[in-house]
């Protein structure tokens, strides 16, 4: 049984990290980039419904000309009243805005997704947690390069910094 984890829409954004083509299409574990996607963007539907916020962040690399094939979002991940953030770090705090464009709509805590969990999820959200967020993370819509890296994240970090969940335990209700 799965006790859900009741969230205020109003308070609340699903920050979805670097879910690209190019990105998703790695050899990934303990999930496929496909899988992590299924599962983020029924999250991102759920987050919309309520009226909470949907972040998208997507990484461009810095000093080079043009992008590699597949930089931007996968296909039908942004939506009208998205938030798209463009990150040249591993978080997607530094030097985005991210931070000041969910305080000015009155956000407190952040559900997170995305891919790699160890490197853009865990990074932007050691900045959130730094910045005062409440932190949420959705184990079922995250993967690394490696199972040995997710696991360290999911079982050894992420629980010191927040929640640990399974999407079906996400509830989005007004407080």
């Amino acid at each position: 049984m799965t006790v859900p984890l009741p969230l205020d829409p109003a308070r609340t954004a699903l920050v979805l990290v670097d879910l690209m083509d190019r990105i998703a299409a790695l050899p990934l574990e303990p999930r496929k980039g496909t899988e992590v996607l299924s599962v983020a963007e029924e999250l991102a539907r759920t987050f919309r419904a309520a009226g909470a916020l949907v972040v998208l962040v997507r990484v461009e690399r810095r000093g080079v000309a043009e992008q590699p094939p597949g930089s931007g979002l996968c296909e039908g991940l942004l939506q009208e009243g998205d938030l798209e953030i463009v990150k040249r770090t591993i978080g997607a705090f530094q030097g985005t805005g991210l931070d000041e464009r969910l305080r000015e709509r009155a956000v407190t805590t952040l559900v997170f997704g995305g891919i790699a969990t160890n490197l853009g999820v865990e990074s932007t959200a050691r900045a959130a947690g730094d910045l005062g967020y409440d932190l949420v993370f959705v184990e079922d819509a995250m993967a690394a390069l490696t199972g040995a890296e997710h696991e360290a994240s999911v079982q050894l970090d992420f629980p010191r910094l927040g929640t640990v969940v399974r999407a079906a335990q996400v509830r989005l209700t007004a407080g």
